[in-house]
């Protein structure tokens, strides 16, 4: 009889969290299990293609905490052998369900961020409130795991949870067909033989990226020489960074145009990619750009440390701090490729995530 998983996240919006669930199950999918990817809300750019064995499953919500019901009652009708839950507010839900659900789906419930810092920054209540909901609902779960040693370790703070009880396993990022897509043909001036070097960032526009921060770093480099960026993504915050590109004086030269379904051509043809952000878990984007031979720069917000492995295959630089990322960004301008980031990159295989999470799954 086929086993069959559950994977559960609040939508198909473009956060790194999705799509790491969306790459598990497609390799669960792909190794001959019959997987279930349950949203909230059928919406967003990173819905999954039709494979054979995988289905999406909309349970039709106005949000994620109203899809308790739905998701008691395909818990109680397909018995899943395993649950997968993802991001803060789908885990507490996640655990609810199986509760009431009953049954002996095995639950794993995965952080993905500074949950600290995303509920100390929430614009609403709700937010704010989430961490007393975790304390009371991840102790239930079977397992549960982190993105990375920093993500557990504030967990563990924020929650009161044994750090012995939270599992780090790093993201699958890295597949077999990355190169490949990598190699495809991009048909953008900026890349063409000839032009200035590109900048690179990529990521959701949100306040967490702190794009606003790079644009002005980007300015003081750009002030000083020949050079563009580029920042793939859509949010919120897009006509805010607009505004901030034209106020830089330097907006011909800063290219935004949103949610590419390929970002890798972007990366390898790119001369540095810059991270920015004010907090991340793990940073996927960073371990893509890695594994496209591009130098790197971080801010050191959590998850880059751990992938540079303390700045040996990148520099990082402080949170927020303009006139450093402009010096890093302009020293990998100059500077030579540095291959053991390509190397590097390859501890984060899709392979290797697939074998711990079939282990706190139980299967």
């Amino acid at each position: 009889m086929t086993r069959r998983l559950a994977f559960f996240v609040p939508s198909f919006r473009g956060g790194g969290a999705e799509r790491v669930v969306v790459t598990l199950a497609q390799a669960f999918a792909a190794e001959g299990f019959a997987t279930d990817i349950l949203v909230a809300q059928l919406e967003g750019p990173n819905r999954p293609p039709a494979m054979p064995g995988m289905r999406v499953v909309d349970l039709g919500s106005s949000r994620v905490l109203a899809s308790l019901a739905p998701l008691v009652r395909y818990l109680r009708k397909e018995r899943p052998d395993g649950m997968l839950s993802a991001l803060p507010h789908a885990n507490v839900v996640a655990v609810c369900a199986r509760s009431l659900a009953g049954g002996s789906t095995r639950l794993v419930v995965s952080e993905h961020t500074v949950a600290s810092l995303s509920a100390a920054h929430s614009t609403r209540m709700r937010g704010r409130m989430l961490p007393r909901f975790m304390r009371h609902a991840y102790p239930r779960a079977d397992a549960i795991v982190a993105v990375s040693d920093g993500v557990a370790a504030d967990l563990a703070a924020l929650t009161g949870i044994a750090r012995t009880r939270i599992q780090r396993i790093y993201n699958p990022v890295v597949s077999e067909g990355l190169s490949e897509l990598a190699a495809t043909r991009l048909d953008h001036p900026w890349f063409e033989a000839g032009q200035p070097p590109v900048v690179l960032g990529a990521g959701r526009l949100t306040a967490a990226k702190d794009f606003g921060c790079l644009i002005h770093a980007f300015a003081g480099v750009r002030a000083r020489r020949p050079v563009r960026l580029m920042l793939l993504g859509e949010g919120e915050e897009r006509a805010r960074l607009e505004e901030v590109s034209r106020e830089s004086g330097f907006a011909d030269d800063i290219d935004l145009p949103g949610f590419v379904e390929n970002p890798y051509p972007y990366m390898k043809r790119a001369s540095v990619f810059a991270l920015s952000s004010r907090w991340e878990g793990f940073g996927n984007v960073l371990v893509e750009a890695m594994a496209c031979g591009t130098p790197v720069v971080s801010t050191d917000c959590g998850g880059p440390r751990e992938i540079l492995e303390q700045g040996a295959h990148g520099t990082l630089v402080p949170v927020g701090d303009v006139a450093a990322l402009a010096r890093a960004i302009e020293a990998q301008l100059d500077g030579p490729r540095n291959p053991a980031a390509v190397s590097r990159a390859q501890a984060f295989t899709v392979e290797a995530a697939l074998a711990r999470y079939r282990a706190a799954l139980g299967i």
